[in-house]
């Protein structure tokens, strides 16, 4: 976290500190929808290997990301994976898209930004239980559109949950 911010009795100062920095919430939107390796982040966001690598330490240093070793080729690389306070993040990260959909110009006219209540198919909004059906939504049954990559569904990553020894596992 920025020394300016680390202790800052606001809280919304705290959460600024650590994920204001440009890339940060475009890190964790990618990790929550499922990018786990450097070069995928690298490709998706075209960002430079310098500032990703910085910008995934930090979240893995504030708890937000797990680094995990994989072997590639006889090479030991690591995979950055979402533990649970990563996916926390998600509310923001949704409600920030139904701001930007509201209040910003798109780029391009390929449609709009969806997240989506599989269980009945309806487009969310922020706040946890669908409008459309009146279901709390879980993690699991929450699917994002972004029509300018494709017009699937995309459903998001379960995240790492560790125990008390340390231990990771994936959890939902």
């Amino acid at each position: 976290m920025q020394a300016s911010n680390a202790d800052a009795p606001c809280p919304i100062g705290r959460a600024v500190g650590l994920l204001g920095e440009r890339w940060t919430l475009l890190i964790l939107r990618n990790a929550n929808l499922g990018t786990t390796r450097f070069d995928a982040f690298r490709a998706e966001l075209g960002i430079a290997d310098n500032i990703l690598s910085n910008r995934l330490a930090r979240l893995v240093e504030a708890g937000l990301l797990l680094r995990v070793p994989y072997r590639e080729g006889g090479r030991t690389r690591h995979e950055y994976r979402l533990t649970a306070a990563g996916a926390e993040v998600l509310p923001v990260l949704h409600a920030l898209a139904v701001w930007g959909e509201e209040h910003t110009e798109p780029a391009a006219t390929t449609g709009s930004m969806q997240v989506i209540h599989q269980r009945c198919g309806q487009v969310t909004t922020p706040g946890g239980v669908c409008q459309a059906c009146g279901e709390p939504i879980r993690r699991e049954e929450e699917a994002w559109v972004r029509p300018w990559l494709s017009p699937d569904p995309i459903t998001l990553a379960a995240p790492i949950l560790t125990d008390t020894t340390g231990t990771a596992e994936t959890g939902s």
